[in-house]
């Protein structure tokens, strides 16, 4: 995920100090129930399309702008899947941490090819749900939350989670 403009006015003044962030991810399905992965440019890895939210941007809104971004694809966000602050902060390369509280969304495609559509990516594409490249556990999670039709998954008080 890019750094927004917001974030780069507050390292400047904050440094490489904790920051708690709106984080939003994108489980995006297409018609032949494959799911849209990006292999991304910091990390080599391949992952669901992510990025952080501006001031007052709507979740759902963040998920279909990121997308898009990313990769070229239009969607709809559908239903949440899971809101969860990560469990650890992100340190990187430059040193500066971060830790993200995610809202996941299960989105449909609707318009577009997939493509690299920015410098966060190395490559896109669409893979069946048996033939996944490795994935973070980040990543396989929420695809898996994704693919199941039951409510959203939050982890409750007392350290249990919980589904509403």
């Amino acid at each position: 995920m890019a750094t927004p403009e917001y974030i780069r006015a507050i390292r400047a003044t904050a440094g490489h100090q904790l920051l708690y962030l709106p984080g939003v991810t994108a489980v995006v399905f297409d018609d032949q129930g494959r799911v849209l992965l990006g292999r991304r440019a910091d990390t080599g890895r391949w992952a669901v399309p992510a990025g952080i939210a501006e001031p007052g941007e709507q979740p759902a809104d963040v998920a279909t702008r990121e997308v898009f971004e990313e990769t070229g694809i239009e969607c709809v966000a559908e239903r949440v899947v899971l809101v969860q602050a990560l469990k650890s902060p992100i340190t990187y390369p430059n040193g500066d941490q971060c830790q993200f509280m995610d809202i996941t969304f299960l989105c449909r495609a609707t318009g577009g090819e997939a493509r690299v559509n920015d410098d966060e990516s190395l490559e896109v594409g669409w893979f069946d749900l048996d033939a996944l490249p490795p994935l973070d556990e980040h990543g396989s999670f929420r695809i898996k939350q994704a693919e199941q039709e039951g409510p959203t998954w939050f982890e409750g008080g007392a350290g249990g989670t919980t589904t509403v």
